[in-house]
């Protein structure tokens, strides 16, 4: 028999094995038949029937890019039997910008983008396993020398642990760029950068000098090093890659269609 002790701890397993359960929440059936798009003062709203659609916070929400919205639309009309928001990334990011529940302005964004480059991915190279170093030399460099033409900065890589040092006005070129973006644009940068760990990755994205496909598997070098010798769990890592490519390719969508290049404006007669 168990005793007193044990029995209150397997209670309290109990609880907590429940509790978990509990935490998964079953996503919301399709209640909606058809989307759609309507404009009014330059904006766009998403119906979902009749109904417009609104951010988590109650706030009504538009885009002021209509590619932009017919994609979001779409996203809504590729739910199936049920609503999945977690592979809504438009939908999300557009949310975030109207909501901005970290009340961000534009400096604060530019300033943490700016400042990942002392972490970013490709300037740490590896110390201690020469292949990797030479693996993480030949696939990254390209990458390092075009963003520091592209640019005009002077970034190098390190194989220790201490914070790459970068001349000055590397910032300040960086920042003047990334300047030329509205809001909604450089959320797209964040939600990317946040994704893959990679400012000068992102930027090749956007740029088109690489693929979201190459950026993550450039973003994931070591760890698919690591698989070739250890071995590769396939479904696991499978969906781990094809959830970044697609949070990626959605964070350089949602860039490109803020750009001014992408908003239809008309003349007055």
């Amino acid at each position: 028999m168990l005793s007193n002790n044990s029995k209150i701890l397997l209670r309290i397993i109990t609880t907590v094995y429940n509790s978990g359960i509990r935490k998964y929440v079953t996503p919301p059936k399709r209640f909606y038949r058809k989307t759609g798009v309507v404009t009014s003062n330059g904006k766009y709203e998403i119906t979902l029937d009749q109904r417009k659609l609104k951010t988590p916070n109650g706030s009504p929400f538009y885009v002021e890019s209509e590619p932009l919205a017919i994609a979001i639309a779409t996203e809504w009309d590729a739910q199936k039997e049920v609503v999945d928001r977690s592979s809504m990334h438009l939908t999300a990011l557009s949310s975030t910008v109207i909501d901005n529940p970290n009340n961000l302005q534009k400096t604060d964004i530019i300033n943490y983008l700016v400042n990942y480059l002392n972490t970013d991915t490709v300037l740490f190279h590896s110390g201690e396993e020469e292949s990797l170093k030479k693996l993480q030399t030949s696939e990254w460099d390209p990458v390092v020398n075009w963003f520091n033409e592209r640019y005009q900065v002077q970034l190098t890589a390190t194989d220790g642990l201490e914070i790459p040092s970068f001349p000055p006005g590397t910032a300040m070129n960086i920042s003047r760029y990334l300047t030329s973006y509205n809001e909604a644009a450089l959320h797209g940068f964040m939600f990317a950068v946040d994704t893959i760990k990679s400012i000068i990755l992102t930027c090749a994205c956007v740029d088109r000098f690489i693929t979201p496909e190459k950026a993550v598997l450039l973003a994931r070098l070591e760890e698919e090093y690591q698989q070739g010798y250890w071995g590769r769990v396939e479904w696991a890592h499978d969906v781990q890659q094809l959830d970044s490519q697609a949070r990626l390719a959605a964070a350089v969508l949602m860039i490109h269609l803020n750009s001014s290049n992408v908003f239809i404006k008309h003349k007055n007669i």
